[in-house]
Protein backbone atom coordinates (compact mmCIF):
# COMPACT_ATOMS: atom_id res chain seq x y z
CA UNK A 1 0.00 0.00 0.00
CA UNK A 2 1.79 3.72 -0.82
CA UNK A 3 2.28 6.14 1.44
CA UNK A 4 0.43 9.44 1.44
CA UNK A 5 1.67 12.77 1.43
CA UNK A 6 -1.11 14.31 4.56
CA UNK A 7 -1.16 17.87 5.34
CA UNK A 8 -2.92 17.94 9.15
CA UNK A 9 -4.07 21.06 9.84
CA UNK A 10 -4.92 21.93 13.88
CA UNK A 11 -5.67 25.45 15.61
CA UNK A 12 -4.43 23.84 18.70
CA UNK A 13 -0.30 23.93 19.34
CA UNK A 14 0.54 20.22 18.46
CA UNK A 15 3.26 19.55 21.47
CA UNK A 16 3.09 19.62 24.22
CA UNK A 17 -0.89 18.70 24.78
CA UNK A 18 -2.38 21.79 26.53
CA UNK A 19 -5.38 19.82 27.03
CA UNK A 20 -9.34 19.30 26.03
CA UNK A 21 -8.78 17.78 22.03
CA UNK A 22 -5.34 18.59 21.49
CA UNK A 23 -3.92 15.37 23.36
CA UNK A 24 -5.91 13.25 20.63
CA UNK A 25 -3.32 15.21 17.61
CA UNK A 26 -0.24 13.57 19.13
CA UNK A 27 -1.88 9.77 18.31
CA UNK A 28 -3.32 10.24 15.11
CA UNK A 29 0.10 11.80 14.03
CA UNK A 30 2.14 8.82 15.60
CA UNK A 31 -0.03 6.28 13.80
CA UNK A 32 0.07 8.19 10.41
CA UNK A 33 3.21 8.06 10.19
CA UNK A 34 3.89 4.25 12.09
CA UNK A 35 2.38 3.66 8.53
CA UNK A 36 4.72 5.25 6.43
CA UNK A 37 2.84 8.06 5.56
CA UNK A 38 4.51 11.60 4.85
CA UNK A 39 2.93 14.13 7.75
CA UNK A 40 3.35 17.77 7.04
CA UNK A 41 1.68 19.35 10.10
CA UNK A 42 -0.18 23.09 10.02
CA UNK A 43 -0.12 24.43 13.35
CA UNK A 44 0.39 27.45 15.71
CA UNK A 45 4.19 27.69 16.88
CA UNK A 46 5.76 25.89 19.42
CA UNK A 47 8.85 25.40 21.47
CA UNK A 48 11.80 23.35 19.86
CA UNK A 49 10.21 22.40 16.89
CA UNK A 50 12.82 20.83 15.68
CA UNK A 51 12.76 18.58 18.19
CA UNK A 52 9.62 17.96 17.63
CA UNK A 53 10.11 17.22 13.94
CA UNK A 54 12.53 14.34 14.82
CA UNK A 55 10.82 13.18 17.83
CA UNK A 56 7.54 12.21 16.03
CA UNK A 57 9.01 11.98 12.41
CA UNK A 58 6.90 15.40 10.94
CA UNK A 59 7.77 18.48 8.75
CA UNK A 60 6.43 21.59 11.15
CA UNK A 61 4.85 24.24 9.05
CA UNK A 62 4.33 26.57 11.99
CA UNK A 63 1.77 29.87 11.97
CA UNK A 64 3.98 32.49 13.91
CA UNK A 65 1.44 36.07 12.78
CA UNK A 66 0.30 35.86 17.24
CA UNK A 67 0.45 33.38 19.78
CA UNK A 68 -2.42 30.43 20.36
CA UNK A 69 -3.99 28.16 22.27
CA UNK A 70 -6.70 27.74 24.78
CA UNK A 71 -5.22 30.25 27.32
CA UNK A 72 -3.80 32.82 24.66
CA UNK A 73 -5.23 36.06 25.46
CA UNK A 74 -8.46 37.17 22.82
CA UNK A 75 -8.69 34.00 22.03
CA UNK A 76 -12.10 33.94 20.33
CA UNK A 77 -10.70 36.72 18.08
CA UNK A 78 -8.04 34.70 17.07
CA UNK A 79 -10.10 31.57 16.28
CA UNK A 80 -11.88 33.39 13.86
CA UNK A 81 -8.81 34.94 11.68
CA UNK A 82 -6.67 31.95 11.81
CA UNK A 83 -8.38 29.97 9.36
CA UNK A 84 -7.79 32.26 6.83
CA UNK A 85 -3.80 32.06 7.26
CA UNK A 86 -3.68 28.81 7.97
CA UNK A 87 -5.88 28.40 4.17
CA UNK A 88 -3.18 30.46 2.85
CA UNK A 89 0.15 28.30 4.35
CA UNK A 90 -1.67 24.98 2.74
CA UNK A 91 -2.17 26.94 -0.36
CA UNK A 92 2.15 28.29 -0.04
CA UNK A 93 3.27 24.69 0.58
CA UNK A 94 1.06 23.06 -2.22
CA UNK A 95 2.91 25.09 -4.12
CA UNK A 96 6.02 22.61 -4.06
CA UNK A 97 4.40 19.66 -2.40
CA UNK A 98 1.14 17.11 -4.02
CA UNK A 99 -0.81 16.47 -1.01
CA UNK A 100 -2.87 13.26 -1.38
CA UNK A 101 -5.03 14.01 2.00
CA UNK A 102 -6.07 16.91 3.79
CA UNK A 103 -7.01 15.99 7.50
CA UNK A 104 -8.16 18.89 9.67
CA UNK A 105 -8.62 18.38 13.12
CA UNK A 106 -11.66 20.68 15.14
CA UNK A 107 -13.90 23.12 13.44
CA UNK A 108 -11.45 25.86 13.12
CA UNK A 109 -9.14 24.32 11.10
CA UNK A 110 -12.01 22.59 8.71
CA UNK A 111 -13.39 25.77 7.66
CA UNK A 112 -9.78 25.82 6.06
CA UNK A 113 -9.89 22.46 4.99
CA UNK A 114 -13.06 22.82 3.21
CA UNK A 115 -11.98 25.80 1.16
CA UNK A 116 -8.91 24.25 -0.09
CA UNK A 117 -10.56 21.04 -1.71
CA UNK A 118 -11.65 22.40 -4.87
CA UNK A 119 -8.56 24.37 -5.62
CA UNK A 120 -5.95 21.43 -4.57
CA UNK A 121 -8.54 18.75 -6.12
CA UNK A 122 -7.11 16.84 -2.97
CA UNK A 123 -9.86 14.79 -0.83
CA UNK A 124 -10.41 16.00 2.71
CA UNK A 125 -11.39 14.12 5.97
CA UNK A 126 -12.59 16.25 8.80
CA UNK A 127 -12.37 15.17 12.43
CA UNK A 128 -14.72 16.88 15.14
CA UNK A 129 -13.70 16.16 18.48
CA UNK A 130 -16.75 18.07 19.89
CA UNK A 131 -19.42 20.34 18.87
CA UNK A 132 -17.35 23.47 19.15
CA UNK A 133 -19.53 26.69 19.02
CA UNK A 134 -22.45 23.82 20.96
CA UNK A 135 -20.25 24.73 24.16
CA UNK A 136 -21.27 28.86 23.74
CA UNK A 137 -25.00 27.46 24.61
CA UNK A 138 -23.46 28.24 28.71
CA UNK A 139 -21.95 31.77 27.93
CA UNK A 140 -24.55 34.83 28.81
CA UNK A 141 -26.91 35.92 26.47
CA UNK A 142 -24.81 39.39 26.67
CA UNK A 143 -21.87 37.58 25.36
CA UNK A 144 -23.25 35.02 23.19
CA UNK A 145 -26.54 35.76 22.06
CA UNK A 146 -28.83 33.15 21.42
CA UNK A 147 -30.02 33.41 17.84
CA UNK A 148 -26.19 34.25 16.91
CA UNK A 149 -25.45 30.83 18.73
CA UNK A 150 -27.99 28.99 16.43
CA UNK A 151 -26.65 30.34 13.47
CA UNK A 152 -22.89 29.61 14.64
CA UNK A 153 -23.52 25.96 15.40
CA UNK A 154 -26.05 25.57 11.96
CA UNK A 155 -22.53 26.48 10.30
CA UNK A 156 -20.33 24.41 11.79
CA UNK A 157 -22.55 21.43 11.13
CA UNK A 158 -23.19 22.41 7.60
CA UNK A 159 -19.20 22.28 7.17
CA UNK A 160 -18.98 18.45 5.44
CA UNK A 161 -22.32 19.34 3.31
CA UNK A 162 -21.22 23.05 2.46
CA UNK A 163 -17.76 21.50 1.05
CA UNK A 164 -18.46 17.97 -0.29
CA UNK A 165 -16.01 16.55 1.91
CA UNK A 166 -15.23 13.08 1.65
CA UNK A 167 -15.00 12.15 4.90
CA UNK A 168 -16.31 13.24 8.92
CA UNK A 169 -15.00 11.44 11.78
CA UNK A 170 -17.28 12.45 15.14
CA UNK A 171 -16.35 11.86 19.03
CA UNK A 172 -19.64 10.30 19.45
CA UNK A 173 -22.36 8.44 18.03
CA UNK A 174 -24.68 12.01 19.17
CA UNK A 175 -22.54 14.34 16.62
CA UNK A 176 -22.64 11.75 13.93
CA UNK A 177 -26.16 11.74 13.81
CA UNK A 178 -26.07 15.72 13.90
CA UNK A 179 -24.31 15.48 10.52
CA UNK A 180 -26.21 12.66 8.92
CA UNK A 181 -29.01 14.83 9.56
CA UNK A 182 -27.37 17.82 7.34
CA UNK A 183 -27.09 15.67 4.38
CA UNK A 184 -23.93 13.70 5.19
CA UNK A 185 -23.94 9.95 3.42
CA UNK A 186 -23.93 7.81 6.51
CA UNK A 187 -21.26 5.91 4.74
CA UNK A 188 -18.98 8.94 4.98
CA UNK A 189 -18.88 9.62 8.28
CA UNK A 190 -17.55 7.54 11.18
CA UNK A 191 -18.04 7.86 15.50
CA UNK A 192 -14.44 7.39 16.72
CA UNK A 193 -15.13 8.89 20.44
CA UNK A 194 -12.19 10.14 22.44
CA UNK A 195 -9.70 8.27 24.06
CA UNK A 196 -7.07 8.38 26.85
CA UNK A 197 -3.40 6.79 27.21
CA UNK A 198 -4.04 3.85 29.24
CA UNK A 199 -0.19 3.72 30.10
CA UNK A 200 -0.57 6.58 32.00
CA UNK A 201 -3.43 6.00 33.32
CA UNK A 202 -2.80 2.25 35.30
CA UNK A 203 -5.81 0.48 37.22
CA UNK A 204 -5.15 1.47 40.86
CA UNK A 205 -6.80 -1.06 42.69
CA UNK A 206 -8.21 -1.16 45.77
CA UNK A 207 -8.93 2.32 46.81
CA UNK A 208 -6.99 4.13 49.75
CA UNK A 209 -9.22 4.67 52.72
CA UNK A 210 -8.52 8.18 53.64
CA UNK A 211 -9.76 10.89 55.59
CA UNK A 212 -11.01 13.38 54.65
CA UNK A 213 -12.30 12.44 51.90
CA UNK A 214 -11.21 14.02 48.22
CA UNK A 215 -13.62 15.02 45.38
CA UNK A 216 -11.54 15.46 42.01
CA UNK A 217 -11.88 17.22 38.83
CA UNK A 218 -9.11 17.61 36.17
CA UNK A 219 -9.32 19.86 32.81
CA UNK A 220 -9.33 23.47 31.59
CA UNK A 221 -12.31 24.43 33.02
CA UNK A 222 -14.02 26.30 30.86
CA UNK A 223 -17.53 28.34 31.31
CA UNK A 224 -19.55 25.15 30.60
CA UNK A 225 -17.42 23.10 32.83
CA UNK A 226 -18.02 24.92 36.18
CA UNK A 227 -21.50 26.23 36.80
CA UNK A 228 -24.72 26.29 39.14
CA UNK A 229 -24.54 23.13 39.60
CA UNK A 230 -20.96 22.82 40.34
CA UNK A 231 -21.58 25.45 43.07
CA UNK A 232 -24.60 23.77 44.21
CA UNK A 233 -23.03 20.34 44.42
CA UNK A 234 -20.43 21.63 46.45
CA UNK A 235 -22.60 23.16 48.44
CA UNK A 236 -24.62 19.78 49.09
CA UNK A 237 -22.04 17.41 49.80
CA UNK A 238 -20.30 19.98 52.10
CA UNK A 239 -22.98 19.85 54.48
CA UNK A 240 -23.56 16.20 53.98
CA UNK A 241 -19.65 15.31 55.13
CA UNK A 242 -17.77 18.29 56.13
CA UNK A 243 -14.54 18.32 55.84
CA UNK A 244 -14.17 17.12 52.22
CA UNK A 245 -11.85 18.50 50.25
CA UNK A 246 -12.66 19.18 46.67
CA UNK A 247 -9.43 19.21 44.18
CA UNK A 248 -9.59 20.62 40.71
CA UNK A 249 -6.70 20.13 38.91
CA UNK A 250 -6.05 22.37 35.99
CA UNK A 251 -5.01 25.98 35.32
CA UNK A 252 -7.06 28.56 37.33
CA UNK A 253 -8.98 29.92 34.62
CA UNK A 254 -11.72 32.64 35.40
CA UNK A 255 -14.67 30.26 35.74
CA UNK A 256 -12.81 28.13 38.09
CA UNK A 257 -11.76 31.60 40.15
CA UNK A 258 -15.47 32.68 40.39
CA UNK A 259 -16.78 29.32 41.82
CA UNK A 260 -13.56 29.02 44.50
CA UNK A 261 -14.39 32.47 45.37
CA UNK A 262 -18.33 32.05 45.24
CA UNK A 263 -17.55 28.62 47.39
CA UNK A 264 -15.52 30.53 49.81
CA UNK A 265 -18.02 33.16 50.49
CA UNK A 266 -21.60 31.00 50.79
CA UNK A 267 -20.56 27.93 51.70
CA UNK A 268 -19.25 27.12 55.19
CA UNK A 269 -16.10 25.07 55.53
CA UNK A 270 -15.86 24.59 51.92
CA UNK A 271 -12.16 23.00 51.49
CA UNK A 272 -10.29 22.98 47.82
CA UNK A 273 -6.83 22.13 46.68
CA UNK A 274 -5.65 23.60 43.20
CA UNK A 275 -2.49 22.05 42.31
CA UNK A 276 -2.21 24.48 39.18
CA UNK A 277 -2.05 22.89 35.60
CA UNK A 278 -0.44 19.15 35.73
CA UNK A 279 1.42 17.32 32.36
CA UNK A 280 -0.87 14.47 31.54
CA UNK A 281 1.74 11.98 32.34
CA UNK A 282 1.35 12.83 35.43
CA UNK A 283 -2.02 13.78 35.77
CA UNK A 284 -3.33 10.25 37.29
CA UNK A 285 -1.04 10.56 40.41
CA UNK A 286 -3.90 13.66 41.17
CA UNK A 287 -6.71 11.50 40.79
CA UNK A 288 -5.25 7.94 42.49
CA UNK A 289 -6.44 9.68 46.31
CA UNK A 290 -9.27 10.29 45.62
CA UNK A 291 -12.82 9.15 46.02
CA UNK A 292 -14.90 10.20 43.76
CA UNK A 293 -14.29 11.85 40.19
CA UNK A 294 -16.81 14.50 38.85
CA UNK A 295 -17.93 16.00 35.27
CA UNK A 296 -20.64 18.61 36.50
CA UNK A 297 -20.89 19.83 32.79
CA UNK A 298 -23.77 22.01 32.02
CA UNK A 299 -26.25 21.24 29.84
CA UNK A 300 -25.54 22.59 25.84
CA UNK A 301 -25.44 20.76 22.69
CA UNK A 302 -21.38 20.78 22.63
CA UNK A 303 -21.83 18.77 26.22
CA UNK A 304 -24.34 16.26 24.73
CA UNK A 305 -22.21 16.16 21.48
CA UNK A 306 -18.82 15.26 23.86
CA UNK A 307 -17.54 12.27 24.29
CA UNK A 308 -15.73 12.83 27.84
CA UNK A 309 -12.16 12.09 28.89
CA UNK A 310 -12.44 12.47 32.17
CA UNK A 311 -14.93 10.02 32.49
CA UNK A 312 -13.09 7.46 30.61
CA UNK A 313 -9.65 8.23 32.43
CA UNK A 314 -11.32 8.23 36.01
CA UNK A 315 -12.83 4.40 35.13
CA UNK A 316 -9.66 3.63 33.57
CA UNK A 317 -8.25 3.90 37.40
CA UNK A 318 -10.72 2.20 39.31
CA UNK A 319 -12.11 5.61 40.31
CA UNK A 320 -16.19 5.95 41.06
CA UNK A 321 -17.23 8.76 39.15
CA UNK A 322 -20.55 11.33 38.48
CA UNK A 323 -21.37 12.89 35.53
CA UNK A 324 -24.23 14.82 34.58
CA UNK A 325 -26.65 13.06 32.13
CA UNK A 326 -24.24 14.05 28.65
CA UNK A 327 -26.17 11.74 25.72
CA UNK A 328 -22.72 10.50 24.51
CA UNK A 329 -20.95 9.56 27.35
CA UNK A 330 -24.46 8.36 28.69
CA UNK A 331 -25.24 5.93 26.23
CA UNK A 332 -21.68 4.36 26.50
CA UNK A 333 -21.57 3.30 30.32
CA UNK A 334 -24.87 2.98 30.71
CA UNK A 335 -25.41 0.26 33.90
CA UNK A 336 -21.83 0.69 34.38
CA UNK A 337 -21.84 0.78 37.94
CA UNK A 338 -18.60 2.56 38.20
CA UNK A 339 -20.48 5.44 36.85
CA UNK A 340 -24.04 7.41 38.40
CA UNK A 341 -25.25 10.19 35.97
CA UNK A 342 -27.40 13.03 37.93
CA UNK A 343 -30.23 14.89 36.72
CA UNK A 344 -28.86 18.56 35.17
CA UNK A 345 -29.10 19.93 39.07
CA UNK A 346 -26.45 20.47 41.25
CA UNK A 347 -28.40 18.87 44.47
CA UNK A 348 -29.30 15.70 42.72
CA UNK A 349 -25.26 15.76 41.85
CA UNK A 350 -24.21 16.06 44.95
CA UNK A 351 -26.55 13.40 46.01
CA UNK A 352 -24.91 11.40 43.27
CA UNK A 353 -21.48 12.05 44.80
CA UNK A 354 -22.70 10.96 48.62
CA UNK A 355 -24.10 7.67 47.12
CA UNK A 356 -21.07 6.76 45.36
CA UNK A 357 -18.94 7.31 48.60
CA UNK A 358 -21.31 5.23 50.54
CA UNK A 359 -20.87 2.20 48.05
CA UNK A 360 -19.20 -0.64 49.82
CA UNK A 361 -15.27 -1.15 48.07
CA UNK A 362 -15.96 -5.13 48.26
CA UNK A 363 -19.45 -4.12 46.44
CA UNK A 364 -18.41 -2.39 43.63
CA UNK A 365 -14.07 -3.52 43.00
CA UNK A 366 -15.22 -6.16 40.79
CA UNK A 367 -16.86 -3.99 39.04
CA UNK A 368 -13.94 -1.79 38.95
CA UNK A 369 -11.84 -4.10 37.57
CA UNK A 370 -14.18 -4.86 34.71
CA UNK A 371 -15.19 -1.60 33.63
CA UNK A 372 -11.08 -0.49 33.50
CA UNK A 373 -10.64 -3.71 30.93
CA UNK A 374 -13.49 -2.48 29.06
CA UNK A 375 -12.16 0.83 28.38
CA UNK A 376 -8.32 0.04 27.92
CA UNK A 377 -9.67 -2.50 25.11
CA UNK A 378 -11.81 -0.19 23.53
CA UNK A 379 -10.89 3.11 24.17
CA UNK A 380 -6.79 3.42 24.03
CA UNK A 381 -5.78 6.30 21.65
CA UNK A 382 -4.06 3.16 19.75
CA UNK A 383 -7.27 1.57 18.70
CA UNK A 384 -8.95 4.34 18.35
CA UNK A 385 -6.36 6.41 16.18
CA UNK A 386 -5.82 3.09 14.07
CA UNK A 387 -9.53 2.82 13.21
CA UNK A 388 -9.24 6.89 12.51
CA UNK A 389 -6.52 6.56 10.24
CA UNK A 390 -7.48 3.64 8.40
CA UNK A 391 -11.14 5.33 7.44
CA UNK A 392 -8.81 8.32 6.73
CA UNK A 393 -6.92 6.39 3.91
CA UNK A 394 -9.64 4.39 2.49
CA UNK A 395 -11.36 8.11 1.89
CA UNK A 396 -7.96 9.14 0.22
CA UNK A 397 -7.81 6.57 -2.34
CA UNK A 398 -11.85 6.10 -2.77
CA UNK A 399 -12.17 6.97 -6.30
Amino acid sequence: MSALRIAFLTHEPFYPPSGGGSAEAIYLVEEMVRRGHDVHLFCPDIPDADVVEKKFGIRLHRFTRWPMGRYARLRNFKYLAYPFFLERMVRDAARDLRFDLIFSQHAISAVAAGKLKKPLGVPVVMNFPDLLTGFMDTWPAYVAPPPVVRCLKRYELSLPTRYHVDGVLTVSDELADRFRKTGVAPEKVLPIYYGYDATYFPFRGQPPALTPTIIVMHGSFDAHHLGEIAFRAARYVTRQRPGTIFRFIGKRTAPLERLLARARAEIPGFKYECPGFVPYAEVARHLADAGVGIVPYEESDGTHCAFVAKVVEYVALGLPAVCTPIKSIGSYFRGDPMVKFSRFDGEDFGRKIIAQLEESPQGWSQAAAKSAARVAEELDWRPLCRKAVAFAEATARRP
